[in-house]
């Protein structure tokens, strides 16, 4: 499987709270739900859409998976949310126990202290892609540990001036290649890209 990673990101890598603004509010961020203004149904929703349809798997951090088992289970009727509800789901957790997955069916926990050991073995199984969305920390440790196939961004014409981010900040040098790009209507970069080759 090829790990991905899909994030909606401002213009200074903040990824915080994109959906509501009482998603994640950690570090008095007060910008939750920013991305609504910037949605573009037609290239945002073709996009997203055209990448469910290599998508065997979702990977998610405690807190985002949290989000989404509110939310979308409620959501059955549109081929996205039907696609969100019945594909495999993963959840690194240290906190939620086996009793607690069941809000989100077909929801598998993976205990935080196997993450790396269980992500490294999902990755060598047949199958196509396993995406993470949302789950800053769980993305940037992805990244550092070079586990990341590839990345797509919605990269939003906003700065939010803090919160969290999506990219390491360990003083690596990362050289990734851009494998397509278009713009929406409302100045959304939408952008896939792949470690360079070598790199």
């Amino acid at each position: 499987m090829r790990i991905v990673i899909g994030e909606f990101v401002s213009l200074d890598g903040v990824g915080q709270a994109p959906g509501g603004p009482d998603e994640d509010t950690d570090g008095g961020f007060a910008h939750g739900g920013w991305t609504h203004p910037f949605f573009d149904p037609q290239v945002m929703g073709g996009a997203l859409a055209e990448w469910a349809a290599t998508t065997d798997a979702l990977l998610f951090g405690r807190r985002t998976w949290q989000v989404m088992a509110a939310a979308w289970p409620g959501r059955a009727g549109d081929p996205f949310a039907d696609h969100m509800n019945a594909v495999r789901k993963y959840v690194v957790s240290g906190t939620l126990g086996d009793h607690d997955v069941p809000a989100w069916n077909n929801t598998t926990r993976i205990p935080g202290d196997q993450a790396l050991d269980r992500i490294r073995k999902l990755r060598a199984t047949e199958g196509r892609d396993l995406v993470l969305m949302g789950s800053l920390t769980l993305a940037r440790t992805l990244l550092t540990e070079g586990l990341v196939d590839e990345l797509r961004l919605m990269i939003m014409p906003v700065l939010l001036g803090g919160g969290k981010t999506l990219f390491p900040t360990d003083g690596a040098l990362r050289t990734l290649e851009l494998v397509s790009t278009t713009v929406s209507a409302t100045g959304v970069h939408v952008a896939t890209y792949r470690p360079a080759t070598g790199a």
